[in-house]
């Protein structure tokens, strides 16, 4: 009997732990989660923590706010069929390194792209695009408004259709994209796929520093806990962004400093002289 309770145990806790970074992933509040999925704070704080037994009506409530499936959530994806479990077998326990490899060379087998097109441009006078901005045209509204009138799941269809117009249209084209972009596997493994791809590191202080200093105070709204809220974001995020090609620590000197570094790498992996 005890041999079971403690199993019982640790998948709770298992399983706990999958909704915080499901949730951080989708850089969702605990209140935020609550509302979006019916459920009580409380039911959710005692359900990440791994002391709630929740029922399986509650899990896929807390699913779908956090679109996803319920397997995904109860951490079984992968044993839908033979191929998958196969799959994972050759797969578990692989480093970083070759794991990337296997993702590029599916993407060749299956013609969607495998990694970055080789770079012949000799300057960066490349056209900028915010995907942001692009997203609001196709809407007809802003961001805020998308996601309060249509929910999340049609702001990730529009921010997949601008991501995959702006690859089509532009050649060469500076992209920058929102940060939450990681929680829609397809979309990321199409930027993973067409484009080189920087991440922008930075101390959870200095994030919100910067967005307030643009003027944008939504972090700070009725959020007494929002320094940790963006930390347990970054975290939850931190191992997709970093599948990036080439990553800059922007905290880590000033912004006259960071460019200089970031336009050196960018040159050296286009093949590119610092004259051109």
């Amino acid at each position: 009997m005890s041999s079971t309770i403690l199993h019982k145990n640790e998948f709770l806790k298992s399983l706990g732990e999958r909704v915080r970074e499901l949730r951080s992933r989708r850089g969702l509040t605990r209140k935020a989660l609550s509302i979006a999925a019916d459920v009580s704070e409380r039911h959710l704080a005692n359900l990440e923590y791994g002391t709630g037994n929740a029922s399986i009506l509650v899990l896929l409530q807390v699913s779908q706010a956090l679109q996803c499936t319920l397997a995904e959530l109860l951490g079984d994806i992968t044993t839908s069929n033979p191929d998958w479990l196969m799959l994972r077998e050759l797969l578990e326990h692989k480093d970083d390194a070759t794991l990337r490899r296997v993702r590029v060379a599916v993407g060749e087998l299956l013609g969607t792209g495998g990694g970055n097109a080789s770079r012949s441009t000799r300057d960066l006078g490349f056209p900028f695009v915010e995907l942001s901005r692009e997203i609001e045209k196709f809407a007809g509204c802003n961001i805020s408004e998308i996601q309060a009138l249509y929910g999340m799941s049609a702001y990730r269809r529009y921010e997949r259709r601008a991501l995959e117009e702006a690859i089509q249209i532009y050649p060469e084209a500076v992209i920058a994209t929102p940060g939450g972009l990681i929680s829609d596997p397809a979309t990321f493994n199409l930027l993973l796929a067409h484009c080189t791809t920087v991440w922008l590191q930075a101390d959870a202080e200095d994030h919100m520093q910067r967005v307030v200093a643009q003027g944008d105070m939504r972090p700070m709204a009725n959020s007494k806990e929002a320094m940790d809220d963006l930390q347990q974001i970054l975290k939850g995020r931190s191992a997709f962004y970093a599948k990036a090609d080439i990553t800059i620590n922007t905290s880590a000197q000033d912004r006259d400093a960071t460019f200089a570094l970031l336009n050196a790498q960018i040159r050296k992996m286009l093949g590119m002289t610092t004259e051109s």
